[in-house]
């Protein structure tokens, strides 16, 4: 992955949406919050009054389409990867638009590194908000501050190998919050671990001291034997797995390139690489070494994510495309689902399996139908870089992470049982 990040990464990659709007764009933002049954009079559900401006939405979204600039490690991957896509059937309401919370404000470290947002329940949201680990409520609509990564973080237990001396300043880079337990990764190689019910630090754990050491994406899982680890990827080529009891190292995986994104399967047994590669790769859990390959992308992966099935998994790539797998056959995917925008950053499935989401960089979350084949869909529009999506674990929530210096906020949809049960 590139060794962009923070403000030189979003000056360098992220569009400025300011320059097509004009001056006052920023004077015609709401500062409260949209509501669904606002949302019609305020035209859109970011609460922008059109009106008001020298554009029209529709008028804006051709330029962001034609404009965009989607970063691309290997060139004219986006333009070629296209062939083999499937044709959707757009208009499908899985999802309707709830509530759109401007008090909040999601942040973005790096420009590549997109799962910043993670629900624990359907009105518990946790997300990065400026170096700190937010969690926000959609009952109070109130946020507060589970740990500040801005200042010096220590310890509070002992375990064998964590840095009593901490960290200082740590720039989060991934993030994940699941089963109680909340795992940041940091720029230089950190990981810090907490208990969501403790206060606190847990363990501190530097990866690697090499400069390249940004830790890409952890993950929270249980492993074979249903005890509960996490998983780190990191730049330096790496992917280790920590018991969450013990905080102890358990396994260290190493392969030819920097490994952006893993995943591992409901029962615990495969793990999905992908990295600074193109093609891919399915290995056993035990012992890192590789069961299948990827291949089909053309450019560099910084997603994946597996159904609940065990036997599907997908992976996002800045080809603008995510594909759908299955563990019996990888000589080709069950699907290719093609972006509008840029890369595919982001990849979420609810719980009993129906919907996969898929994030690009800025403006688009895709919902599909898995059940219909992939081939019905839900298209969520809006304006902004995303920093991450999260299903709640009952299915019934979807949060949306808006990361931008006008219209930054957290959206709330919520499941349509009714026209979403009839698709």
């Amino acid at each position: 992955m590139s060794a962009y990040h923070g403000e030189e990464a979003e000056a360098e990659h992220m569009e400025d949406d300011d320059v097509t709007l004009g001056a006052d764009f920023e004077n015609l933002m709401y500062t409260a919050d949209t509501t669904a049954s606002q949302a019609p009079s305020r035209e859109d559900i970011q609460g922008i009054s059109w009106h008001e401006l020298s554009i029209t939405r529709e008028d804006y979204r051709k330029t962001r389409l034609q404009s965009y600039r989607n970063y691309k490690n290997i060139p004219n991957s986006g333009e070629a990867s296209g062939k083999d896509c499937l044709k959707t059937e757009k208009g499908s309401s899985f999802y309707t638009f709830k509530k759109n919370f401007r008090s909040v404000t999601p942040s973005i470290l790096h420009f590549q590194l997109r799962e910043l947002v993670w629900a624990t329940s359907n009105h518990d949201v946790y997300l990065m908000s400026n170096n700190s680990i937010t969690h926000w409520s959609t009952v109070t609509s109130s946020g507060d501050e589970v740990l500040d990564l801005a200042g010096h973080v220590t310890p509070s237990e002992e375990h064998p190998g964590s840095l009593l001396e901490g960290f200082s300043k740590t720039q989060v880079s991934s993030l994940a919050v699941k089963d109680g337990m909340v795992v940041a990764g940091g720029f230089s190689g950190e990981l810090i671990c907490k208990h969501l019910d403790r206060t606190g630090v847990s363990f501190c754990y530097r990866t690697t001291c090499e400069e390249n050491a940004i830790t890409n994406s952890v993950n929270i899982h249980k492993n074979s034997s249903g005890a509960l680890h996490f998983m780190a990827s990191n730049n330096d080529c790496g992917v280790r797995k920590f018991d969450m009891e013990t905080y102890q190292l358990v396994q260290h995986f190493h392969y030819p390139w920097p490994v952006n994104h893993s995943s591992v399967s409901p029962d615990g047994k495969l793990v999905t690489i992908v990295g600074d590669d193109p093609d891919g790769l399915l290995v056993d859990s035990n012992n890192g070494e590789t069961v299948g390959r990827l291949n089909g992308h053309l450019d560099y992966s910084f997603a994946s994510a597996w159904h609940p099935d065990g036997v599907t998994f997908a992976t996002g790539n800045q080809d603008k495309t995510c594909r759908v797998w299955d563990v019996r056959n990888l000589s080709k995917p069950v699907a290719v689902l093609k972006g509008n925008l840029g890369a595919i950053r982001s990849i979420k499935f609810t719980s009993d399996g129906q919907y996969m989401a898929m994030a690009e960089a800025a403006d688009f979350v895709h919902v599909y139908n898995t059940n219909t084949g992939y081939m019905k869909e839900q298209e969520i529009d809006f304006f902004g870089e995303i920093s991450g999506i999260s299903f709640s674990p009952d299915t019934e929530s979807l949060f949306i992470g808006i990361c931008d210096r006008s219209y930054g906020s957290l959206m709330e949809f919520a499941r349509d049982r009714v026209s979403g049960s009839a698709l």
